[in-house]
């Protein structure tokens, strides 16, 4: 729900009952994750996707059903060979997605999640997606920061189980399911939760106001990264030269990097090619936990890129995290190339992909980098 919450809160504001359809768990070769979402309201209007699909027109006739009576309901698709005209996924996936309807007049706690996700705060949702009918669709809203927050499931125990096992994922990032025993402890009667988490943009640091920076942008800001492009010199760090970033800062990339506070989600992307810029910059990189850091250049550079890193005391545990040369093999020539193999080797690099061809290949086409993860009401 909270990956169209832009979408959803306009309807919200205006008064206009929906009804929204998540997908909570998935199985095999799904071509969403969870938490994706398509919405209906009461004049048919529809946004989002749960399936890129395969199966939207049957979830579009269950979000207009559960506007009708108000009753949530969860529904598996999947593949069937023996019925031709069965509605399913071709890819020969499975996944879960619960719909209920949206109230605004009665259902505030949907518009404090709304609100907090459209102004870019984090907030994570829980709901019952699978227990006692009076429970269905209940839905506890969860601040950063934060284990109470809006809405509740009418019993505290259950309330603070649930809070803290959202805050937790919400401090991840992650989006998924959770079982707790109705009464909140881990025994009893089992309630199934969808927990869908909203967090800010993961940023990305462009260092090295060039063309390749320009391209690197683009496509930075096209995969939802908040883009940051950092240069010494003022002539060429140009809000101007780089309209699409969000931030064009005129300071010294080592300097710059010290002043911020980054996560494991951050990608750092080193195009200065000079020594002067790279070394120190790198030399700090490579000690921080973000996601990714890459730098241009030739072989010849990054051997000697290397050997200066090496005098400077990095270890090679800490030198095996650099992406030199930037990017995968793509026999790219041009800015928009370049920036295009850039971007393939960071998405392989947080999906667990190999970067290979999938053309004959026997591996997943979807990685999922978060063992573990099963379907609704399948064994653990």
């Amino acid at each position: 729900m909270l990956d169209i919450a832009d979408e959803l809160r306009r309807w919200y504001t205006a008064g206009r009952p929906f009804a929204v359809a998540t997908v909570v768990a998935t199985g095999g070769s799904a071509p969403r994750q969870p938490g994706a979402a398509l919405a209906v309201d009461a004049e048919g209007r529809a946004i989002g996707s749960v399936s890129g699909g395969c199966v939207e027109g049957a979830v579009y006739e269950l979000c207009r059903e559960a506007l009708e009576t108000g009753t949530p309901v969860l529904e598996t698709f999947g593949y069937s060979d023996e019925d031709a005209f069965a509605v399913g996924l071709t890819c020969g996936g499975v996944i879960d997605i619960f719909v209920q309807r949206v109230d605004p007049a009665t259902m505030p706690e949907f518009g404090a999640a709304l609100e907090a996700a459209g102004e870019g705060e984090p907030v994570a949702v829980a709901r019952v997606v699978k227990g006692p009918g009076g429970l269905l669709g209940s839905a506890l809203v969860v601040p950063s920061g934060d284990n109470g927050g809006r809405g509740g499931f009418g019993d505290a125990e259950l309330d603070a189980t649930v809070g803290a096992e959202a805050a937790a994922m919400l401090d991840a990032g992650r989006t998924g399911t959770v079982e707790v025993g109705a009464d909140g402890s881990r025994c009893g009667e089992p309630l199934t939760l969808l927990v869908e988490c909203r967090v800010p943009a993961p940023r990305m640091l462009v260092f090295g106001a060039i063309d390749f920076a320009a391209a690197v942008v683009r496509i930075g800001t096209f995969l939802g990264y908040r883009v940051t492009v950092c240069d010494a010199r003022p002539v060429f760090a140009t809000a101007a030269r780089f309209p699409q970033a969000d931030e064009v800062v005129v300071d010294w990339p080592h300097r710059y990097l010290d002043s911020q506070t980054l996560d494991a989600r951050t990608v750092l992307c080193v195009l200065t090619h000079d020594a002067k810029f790279d070394i120190p910059l790198l030399e700090r990189a490579l000690r921080l936990p973000v996601a990714y850091v890459g730098a241009m250049g030739s072989r010849r550079t990054h051997l000697d890129r290397l050997e200066r890193l090496r005098e400077a005391g990095l270890t090679e545990l800490e030198l095996n995290r650099l992406r030199s040369p930037i990017g995968l093999d793509l026999g790219a020539r041009t800015p928009e190339e370049t920036a295009l193999s850039i971007a393939a080797e960071i998405v392989a690099h947080r999906r667990g992909g190999s970067g290979a061809p999938l053309t004959g290949a026997h591996t997943p086409i979807h990685h999922d980098t978060a063992r573990g993860r099963t379907r609704v009401g399948s064994a653990a």
